[in-house]
């Protein structure tokens, strides 16, 4: 009952992934990633261990594919998950079990995969894409937001939205952007909000300064 995009930048070699759904707190299990190893959505019903052992697999040096191979042969439950991938060198996976919710479908194009449950139709996600590539000007973060709000345009979930989450991760052990809306009555709008606070001057300086870390992940 989600729709996510996932994409590498291939011009800075930044991960990230963004989601919105109409239930709370999609940020706490739905995205995941690490710098330089990849980037994962796991939606529909939930499998939260998709992403510790996707980053896992990826690390070890597993392909998107292989690594979504696995991970689905070894889940009885995998007709009713539906998963993306996109590895450290920009390509992807995607798979839709039998038993998500219609309208369900995915898309991918170079470096990025999106995907959905429950929607309106599959104009939802055909405007994701289409804005995320089109908007290629844009910060990175900026064009993953940019693409989230095309996408709730035309219909998003058909229940309509209530928590957002936006990760982007590219040169330490923790997310460099990490912006959750838990629940609100618009929450890329409130994304949007939060978003130009963490980029703007006084925050970037603050991070900055922070310990980055590399090499942590088991």
């Amino acid at each position: 009952m989600t729709f996510s995009l996932i994409a590498r930048d291939p011009e800075t070699g930044m991960l990230g992934a963004i989601t919105a759904t109409a239930g709370p707190a999609v940020g706490a299990l739905v995205i995941h990633g690490h710098s330089q190893i990849g980037a994962i959505a796991t939606q529909a019903m939930t499998n939260p261990l998709y992403g510790i052992k996707g980053l896992a697999l990826l690390k070890r040096g597993y392909s998107a594919q292989k690594t979504l191979d696995l991970l689905l042969t070894d889940d009885p439950e995998r007709q009713r998950r539906q998963l993306i991938i996109v590895d450290k060198s920009g390509s992807t996976a995607h798979a839709s079990g039998s038993e998500c919710h219609e309208w369900v479908g995915s898309r991918v194009v170079d470096h990025a995969a999106a995907a959905g449950n429950f929607l309106g139709g599959p104009e939802t996600l055909d405007s994701l894409i289409s804005s995320y590539i089109k908007n290629k000007t844009l910060a990175f973060p900026q064009r993953l937001l940019a693409a989230m709000q095309a996408a709730a345009e035309q219909g998003g979930d058909r229940r309509g939205l209530k928590s957002a989450a936006l990760k982007v991760w590219h040169d330490r052990d923790y997310a460099n952007i990490d912006v959750r809306i838990d629940w609100a009555d618009r929450p890329l709008e409130a994304m949007q909000e939060v978003l130009n606070e963490v980029q703007g001057a006084n925050y970037a300086q603050f991070f900055e300064q922070l310990p980055k870390g590399r090499g942590l992940i088991d």
